[in-house]
């Protein structure tokens, strides 16, 4: 999985793990708490963690299991997210444009 998806491409995953067909993903929004606080929909099928605890959340990640982040528009909290992940060998991609460009999109939250 490459570092950087696309909505569509995101759409793609989502429709193969409903299909049974890649269970090995795991979604986590990541956006700072107040902005999770003030619009808490997410994308179908994400996980909220903090990203300022780190530390802590990335210890429960399930060994082999290819992660996706987003947070707001995809910049700096995603970013560093990542990175922390994949210099723990966690294989992690994040959304390009974060969720305002999965709606934007047309993709789905709830």
């Amino acid at each position: 999985m490459k570092t950087i998806i696309n909505p569509e491409e995101l759409k793609s995953i989502l429709r193969q793990k409903s299909e049974g067909e890649n269970n090995d993903v795991v979604i986590f929004d990541v956006r700072r708490k107040s902005d999770y606080d003030t619009e808490p929909n997410m994308i179908s099928g994400a996980a909220w963690q903090d990203p300022e605890k780190i530390e802590d959340w990335s210890k429960t990640i399930p060994e082999n299991k290819q992660v996706v982040i987003y947070c707001v528009k995809g910049g700096s909290v995603s970013n560093s997210v990542s990175e922390y992940l994949n210099n723990k060998q966690i294989k992690t991609s994040y959304l390009e444009g974060g969720i305002k460009a999965w709606k934007d999109s047309g993709g789905e939250v709830s």
